[in-house]
């Protein structure tokens, strides 16, 4: 617990020892590479969704710009994992970046025209970077396989930063910079090339030597798993202990053995029906909740201006996303010093927060958009809870030699549940707009 105000020197001096001993064994270039890779993996798919507006302009649904965002992504990770592994790590970065920086600059560069044309070309250009930004996903969560705890701690902060950087980055650069969109956007296509210096000049090269080779072989019988359950050195020594009690441990490259391309597919989809109930249909349910508020519901959870600490009702969204993407960053920062281990609970309250807050647009029934506001922070450290704490579990409970698989193909589920949430967004906005308007509040219709 916090020492509170007043509390003598002794009790500071212990909680900071309990603090810097959660820390104790990590390495700082390990935390500082695996951070930055979170960030620019995910920043430029916040910084497209900030910009939809100026892509498509007002006549396109902003919703089809969320939906080039997320499908590539969501086929990627569907069936990335069970051919990625044959590509090492440092050819994946490259084609990464390749991708990303190309779709940026594609989106950046065409002509700001309103034609059918030119908004083709800067869907396109989002598409390659939702390619980039799925394969990333799901190859630096394998990557923390080999880099313990702190590198998935780290990861998770990163991808949490991102909501916050990457929409502050692009509304202090179109309006406190007075740049241009497409300047901006121009400027933000080279973000990639951190993630090239982060992966080849500051992450330790030494762990990667047990990624060469591809997943480790599933154990032909039981009394097998359990010799292969052998401790590495180095810095997965240095991993931190869950509150589950048990460490990170991965498997040493001399117990690989040789498997053919069918054998590995087959025992590559029996790791992924083992996946489904305890890690991936939590992540899914909560990704499918969140989003449907933040694409279908948030529009609509408007007040009256002089019952509001806004001027317009342009306001209420962007204050709804940056309260939201807070909550994000806070939880998905907060597995070094706290773990949930059951995540079909908060899954479930998020649900209830998407129950609640529809019943809100349908009924107005919440006194004050302060409120609301709470309600917002409350499902961002829901959603970013389930995220970091699924793949920490996964990390804690999954066999070595299934690991780096299964935190792979378990990422598929946030974009899947993104895919769903679009659809039912555009639905929900549409449906609870007409209400509202057909109950007396056109304050949608204002926007």
């Amino acid at each position: 617990m916090f020492p509170m105000p007043g509390t003598p020197a002794s009790s500071w001096a212990t909680y900071h020892a309990r603090l810097w001993s959660i820390f104790e064994g990590a390495d700082p270039r390990v935390c500082a590479a695996f951070w930055l890779f979170g960030l620019v993996n995910n920043v430029l798919y916040v910084i497209i969704l900030s910009a939809a507006l100026d892509l498509v302009g007002p006549s396109v649904p902003k919703g089809a710009v969320l939906l080039a965002d997320v499908i590539p992504s969501f086929l990627t990770k569907l069936t990335a994992p069970y051919y990625i592994h044959n590509v090492p790590y440092p050819v994946r970065i490259l084609i990464f970046v390749a991708l990303s920086t190309s779709g940026m600059l594609l989106v950046a560069l065409t002509p700001a025209s309103r034609d059918g044309s030119a908004i083709a070309w800067k869907m396109f250009g989002v598409v390659l970077a939702s390619l980039s930004s799925g394969g990333g996903e799901l190859s630096f969560l394998g990557l923390t396989h080999y880099y313990g705890q702190f590198s998935l701690a780290a990861w998770g902060s990163g991808t949490g930063g991102a909501g916050l950087i990457g929409a502050g980055a692009y509304v202090i650069a179109t309006t406190t910079l007075g740049l241009s969109s497409r300047d901006s956007l121009f400027a933000f296509s080279f973000l990639p090339v951190i993630m090239l210096i982060s992966f080849f000049a500051v992450l330790p090269r030494a762990p990667l030597k047990m990624a060469k080779g591809g997943y480790e072989a599933v154990a032909a019988d039981e009394e097998h798993e359990d010799e292969l359950e052998a401790e590495d050195e180095g810095l997965l020594d240095g991993s931190m202990h869950s509150t589950s009690g048990r460490s990170f441990r991965s498997i040493s490259p001399q117990h690989k053995r040789k498997t053919t391309t069918l054998q590995d597919l087959k025992a590559n989809l029996k790791r992924a029906r083992g996946l489904f109930f305890p890690y991936m249909l939590p992540l899914l349910l909560v990704y499918v909740a969140e989003y449907t508020i933040n694409q279908g519901v948030a529009p609509t959870l408007l007040f009256p201006l002089d019952h509001s600490p806004f001027a317009a009702y342009r306001s209420f969204y962007p204050t709804y996303n940056a309260i939201y993407q807070l909550g994000v960053f806070l939880s998905r920062s907060s597995t070094p010093f706290f773990r949930i281990h059951d995540l079909y609970f908060p899954s479930f309250l998020q649900c209830l927060n998407l129950l609640l807050l529809t019943l809100h647009a349908l009924f107005d029934f919440i006194p004050s958009v302060w409120f609301v506001f709470g309600i917002v922070f409350w499902e961002g450290l829901l959603g970013g809870l389930v995220y970091v704490n699924t793949f920490a579990e996964i990390t804690d409970n999954v066999r070595s030699e299934d690991r780096e698989f299964s935190l792979g193909a378990t990422s598929v589920s946030d974009s899947g549940g993104v895919c769903v949430a679009g659809f039912l967004g555009m639905a929900f906005e549409v449906w609870l707009c007409d209400w509202q308007v057909a109950h007396g509040r056109d304050y949608c219709r204002r926007l």
